[in-house]
């Protein structure tokens, strides 16, 4: 198991082999949006990796043209509904603004 770690939110969650950044997200309550249900189909998920990249899976075509369209891109940019747990670690990620921007207007208060 990895255990994933919202760095600016303070949550933190352990994760199957298999469970994505998103699916961590939703279980510990994390505001990550998902616009599109988690279906690399937009860019609302949008994190950044900043320890722990090797405990996930490799980016794909797809959501590396998805990542195109993203704001705000940088090396360590990932979907969360795309980056998938592969191995142990602590894998500490931060919900990129869009994302956090994708959430506010899902669950508006």
């Amino acid at each position: 198991m990895a255990k994933i770690k919202f760095v600016k939110q303070g949550l933190e969650v352990e994760a199957k082999p298999g469970e994505s950044v998103l699916d961590a997200a939703r279980a510990v309550g994390a505001p990550e949006g998902s616009l599109c249900g988690g279906v690399c189909a937009c860019s609302t998920c949008h994190v950044y990796v900043l320890s722990g990249a090797a405990s996930l899976s490799e980016m794909e075509d797809d959501e590396n043209d998805i990542l195109d369209k993203a704001f705000d891109v940088r090396a360590t940019s990932r979907l969360g509904c795309q980056a998938r747990v592969r191995g142990d670690g602590t894998i500490e990620v931060e919900i990129s603004r869009e994302s956090l921007e994708a959430y506010e207007a899902e669950h508006p208060s």
